[in-house]
C-alpha cells in the first residue's frame, strides 16, 4: 500500500514539476514563413497553449497546457521533419509573455 502511495505521490509531483515553457535553439529560419510553418506545426500538438519564434535569436519557444508537457523528441522530431537543425531545448518556468517583452527589448 505504501508503495502504491509513493507511486501515486511521485506521479503527481512529477506532473507539476513539468516546466511551463519549453524554449529551444533552432537553426534554419530564414524568413517569416519559416516562423509561420514552425508556429502551425507545433500548434497541432494538443500541449501547445502558444508559441514564439525569433528568427533574429534563432528561438523557438512553446507554452504548454496545465499539467501536460511535450517530450523533447517529439519537439526535435517535428523540427527536423520541417528541415531544421535543433541545437538545444532548455525548459524554464519563463512565460511567453516573458520571452516576448524580453524579444522587443533586444530588438530596439
Amino acid at each position: 500500500m505504501k508503495r502504491i502511495l509513493l507511486t501515486a505521490f511521485l506521479a503527481a509531483l512529477s506532473a507539476t514539476a513539468a516546466a511551463d515553457t519549453i524554449e529551444m535553439k533552432v537553426y534554419g529560419l530564414v524568413c517569416g514563413f519559416c516562423a509561420q510553418g514552425i508556429e502551425k506545426t507545433l500548434r497541432k500538438n494538443p500541449a501547445t497553449e502558444d508559441v514564439v519564434v525569433s528568427l533574429e535569436d534563432k528561438l523557438v519557444a512553446v507554452s504548454t497546457r496545465a499539467g501536460q508537457d511535450i517530450p523533447d523528441a517529439d519537439l526535435t522530431q517535428a523540427l527536423t521533419d520541417a528541415g531544421y537543425d535543433v541545437k538545444g531545448i532548455v525548459r524554464t518556468q519563463r512565460s511567453i509573455a516573458d520571452i516576448r517583452t524580453s524579444l522587443k527589448k533586444s530588438a530596439k
